[in-house]
Parts: C-alpha cells; structure tokens; sequence
C-alpha cells in the first residue's frame, strides 16, 4: 500500500466515524472527527495528480466542511445559552473509552487549568488512573499549567504516590495541588474552558485486567469498564465559588 493510499484510508475511517458520531447526536466528538478527517483529505487532494480524482475530492470536502460548520455553530449556540448537554451511557464490559477517547473533544488549546473532585484516588490503581489523566492532558493540544485535585485521605501510600506525581508534572511546567476532604462525595472534573464532566463513578471506572499480561493491561481503550454514565456540560465559568 502507497503512503497517499493508507492516508487516504485513515481520511476515510476517521470521517465514518464522524458520521457515526454525527447521527448518534454526539455533535462535540463528531466535530473533532470531522475535522481531523478533513485535514488528511485535504492531503491527499494535494498530492493527487488526477484531476477527475481531485473533482471528487474537492466534492467530498465541500459536502464534509458544511457539515462540520453546521456542527460548529450548532455546539457554540448551546454554548452560549447554557443548554449544552450530553450524556453517554458506558454500558457493562464495553471498550474503547480510554481518557483520551472520553476527554480529546474538550482539551483544546484553550485550556489551562482543571479541576479534579474525585473521593477515590487513594489506592495504587488510582493512583494510577489519576497519572494517566495527567499523562492525557499534557500531551495536548491544551497549555495546562495547574491541575487541582479534591479528594479523600487515605494510606500512607496516597501520600507519597501524589508527591510523586506531582514532582513529575513540574518537570512539564505544570502545577499540581492536592486537597482533602472527609466529606467529598460528588464526582466532577472541571476545564476553564467552559467544560464540566461528571462521571458516576468518577476517574475509576475500568475493570482490574486479568492479569498484568493481558490485552487491555496497557491500552486503556482495550480495557473494559463498569457500567457508568457520562454527564457533558458547558458553562461560561467553571470555577466554583
């Protein structure tokens, strides 16, 4: 297979899913979709020498960016109103709902700061869940620079794995200051840029692996989960007062 082959191949599967997003009402991850699968059309249209190829190309993208702005301005008019909301439902046992596939359509470049309330990052695999959240938003495209976290104490172990992680995000630039509370029952996860997750059971929502040697062990989006759902909210401050 040619490179302008498999591009065009990844072009295709990535707009599919836009359109299977699209149709299942999850505008905000379509939209994402739409445009990462545009941006690898528009290179193969570049590097298509063929101009009935071209023509059919340049139709597809007209056909796709007119969706995708429709998308835009339909998301940024929920936005702005205060009535965006989604819910996804995460069924018993399903995969494919790593951080990075639930969180990617909210961490844009606009996005500094996070607020993290979660009881339950007190044991080892928490501890771990918590790290792989960070690990997820620093790779980008976002520019955070503090992540705070509210949570409950709990072992000696919760202690020093939080310092550990939090000289380790100062190596990126990044600021991490940790709170407790006896009392934190609710589970939300805050960006300054408007966006508000609640998870039903927050950051810990993936089953133990079988063994350390089994798919799913490493990728999180092979790993299956507890039945949850996902509350998606949108509001002009997120800080709480």
């Amino acid at each position: 297979m040619s490179a302008l082959a498999g591009v065009e191949n990844s072009a295709g599967a990535v707009l599919r899913r836009a359109v299977e997003l699209d149709g299942g009402g999850r505008y905000q991850e379509s939209l994402v979709c739409y445009q990462e699968g545009i941006e690898l059309l528009l290179q193969v249209l570049k590097a298509t020498k063929d101009e009935a190829k071209k023509n059919h190309y340049r139709q597809k993208l007209r056909s796709y960016m007119d969706r995708a702005e429709q998308i835009k301005h339909h998301v940024l008019k929920e936005k702005e109103e205060g009535k965006y909301h989604k819910q996804i439902k995460i069924v018993e046992n399903a995969t494919g709902y790593s951080y990075e596939n639930l969180f990617k359509p909210y961490v844009d470049e606009m996005l500094t700061e996070v607020w993290v309330e979660d009881p339950y990052i007190r044991h080892t695999h928490q501890l771990y869940n918590f790290l792989r959240f960070c690990e997820m938003l620093i790779k980008g495209p976002s520019k955070v620079k503090k992540i705070n976290l509210l949570t409950s104490r709990d072992e000696d172990q919760q202690m020093s794995g939080l310092q550990e992680i939090k000289n380790s995000l100062q190596d990126f630039g990044v600021t991490l200051e940790v709170t407790f509370s006896p009392s934190i029952h609710d589970r939300e996860i805050r960006f300054d840029n408007g966006w508000m997750i609640k998870i039903g059971r927050g950051l810990d929502y993936f089953k133990k692996p079988q063994s350390r040697y089994s798919i799913g062990y490493c990728d999180y989006d092979l790993r299956p989960c507890y039945e949850t759902s996902v509350d998606i909210f949108h509001n002009n401050h997120t800080r709480k007062t």
